[in-house]
């Protein structure tokens, strides 16, 4: 009996079905910082090589990523505060390598 209750969503599948998103692997973390707002935490990531912000959502404290080699599947956005656009990395998977 086939297990299709179950969609395993690697890396090459969401690359699949959604043609957008980058996936890097083994890349280094040099800062992360999590806070609150409201049910959900923010993680925010620092990437090294990049001067943009990695960010993702999760309902409990992420352990800390800080000094971790990690492979990450995100797409950019544009984020407006305070009138200025800054480019976002949103995170749809992120996994220690």
């Amino acid at each position: 009996m086939p297990n299709n209750l179950k969609q395993i969503n690697t890396a090459k599948n969401l690359l699949q079905k959604h043609p957008k998103l980058i996936h890097s692997e083994g890349k280094k973390v040099i800062s992360h910082k999590q806070r609150q707002n409201d049910e959900w935490i923010i993680n925010t990531v620092m990437i090294e090589g990049h001067d943009t912000p990695f960010r993702f959502k999760r309902k409990k404290a992420y352990q800390n990523l800080k000094g971790a080699q990690v492979n990450l599947t995100y797409y950019p956005i544009i984020e407006k505060l305070a009138g200025l656009e800054f480019e976002i990395m949103n995170v749809v998977r992120i996994r220690k390598a």
